[in-house]
């Protein structure tokens, strides 16, 4: 087709989508017209897969609803895969494959290690990021819809207070992969030293899938040694859970708090009962129990056969949001989608209402964020039901 030819056909496309909207009528995504490319950048396999898989749901429901209907801007909506495994090593690898595949937009990173490398790359390659990372290290990168560090802190300072604990013993993932665990305990130890409460911080450098069970069990041993009256751990799981089930082994008294990272549906799945419900975590219940969510995990288990888990509702939110912002612009270009989405306002969403501080991109209403315990079917439920 000749330069002219192209233009014409582009002029006649972007008409026919003003007359659907302008007319009222509903017209299908065009299959004439390219997809919207968006990226979904998540742990989809290894250690942290059961949550990435989630998040990569929660994305796919999004896009089978709006792709049913008018799609966004008259055109379909596709997904590029982008599995960093949760391991910042991946990091720059699986941005330069979302930027070849000119992707508008990326859902994700999850691991906050990850993102500080490879959300400035998306950013400066006009890519428009919704993180899930929890670190303030991210700050002004993207948007996201989940609770971040500053936001989790004080969540965590009240529990450990209303416990009244005066020693606290801190298990910390200090590896590369930590920035996330390790920037939720320096804001947590903070809060609790101005409290008048006495922190030892036991480092764990040596997380791989391969370690001895020795090794964790060496780390309890050495955490219960100093009697504390609280332990505090904060690591992903699989880590999580292997500490609870050292605690559990070692028959210990002292309270236990697990940070956000560890609530995963495979954490009580590999671990005995008891071993799962040692401990309490901060964080966000699983989808099903979320009042606001009832319809989307109706079709979600409509869609997959299986039960979701805490973040593909999140990612759900997400996508949504995107598709809003897209809508809003008028178009795909990145400073005008980046405006409007950093600039939501009361977005009713299956994880409630959704309004983004513009400054920060971080969200102002946490109505999910709790204490959290697991129950006698193997789910994360607030502590306090």
């Amino acid at each position: 087709m000749s330069r002219s030819g192209r233009g014409l056909f582009c002029v006649a496309a972007v008409s026919l989508i003003a007359f659907a909207i302008a007319s009222g009528t509903q017209a299908r995504p065009s299959s004439s017209l390219p997809p919207i490319r968006i990226a979904v950048e998540a742990p989809l396999s290894g250690s942290q897969s059961s949550n990435g898989l989630d998040m990569l749901r929660g994305v796919q429901l999004a896009v089978r609803e709006v792709n049913a209907g008018d799609g966004v801007l008259g055109r379909r909506i596709q997904i590029i895969r982008a599995d960093d495994k949760g391991d910042q090593a991946n990091a720059k690898r699986v941005a330069r494959r979302v930027i070849k595949k000119k992707a508008v937009a990326v859902i994700g990173p999850y691991n906050s290690s990850v993102g500080i490398v490879n959300l400035p790359i998306y950013l400066k390659n006009r890519i428009v990021p919704v993180h899930l990372t929890s670190s303030d290290d991210t700050r002004g990168e993207g948007v996201t819809v989940q609770p971040k560090n500053s936001q989790i802190a004080p969540v965590e300072e009240a529990y450990v207070r209303s416990t009244g604990a005066k020693k606290v013993v801190m298990l910390v993932d200090e590896t590369p992969n930590g920035a996330f665990t390790i920037g939720m305990a320096d804001r947590l130890q903070n809060r609790l030293v101005k409290d008048g409460v006495t922190i030892t911080r036991i480092s764990l450098k040596e997380l791989t899938d391969n370690v001895e069970p020795t090794y964790y069990q060496s780390k309890v041993s050495e955490a219960l040694a100093s009697k504390p009256d609280l332990i505090y751990v904060s690591t992903y799981y699989p880590e999580g859970a292997k500490i609870a089930e050292a605690l559990a082994t070692a028959g210990s008294s002292p309270k236990c708090l697990m940070g956000l990272a560890n609530v995963d549906p495979a954490f009580s799945a590999t671990i005995p009962l008891a071993a799962s419900q040692r401990c309490l975590f901060s964080g966000v219940p699983a989808a099903p129990q979320l009042p606001s969510a009832k319809s989307f995990v109706r079709r979600y288990r409509k869609a997959f056969d299986k039960e979701p888990g805490v973040w593909g509702v999140f990612t759900y939110d997400s996508a949504k949001i995107l598709f809003r912002a897209i809508e809003k612009a008028g178009a795909t270009k990145f400073g005008r989608v980046q405006r409007k989405i950093s600039r939501t306002r009361g977005y009713r969403g299956q994880t409630g209402r959704t309004s983004i501080d513009p400054s920060t991109g971080y969200r102002e209403q946490l109505p999910f964020l709790n204490i959290l315990r697991v129950n006698d079917k193997k789910v994360f439920v607030i502590a306090n039901q």
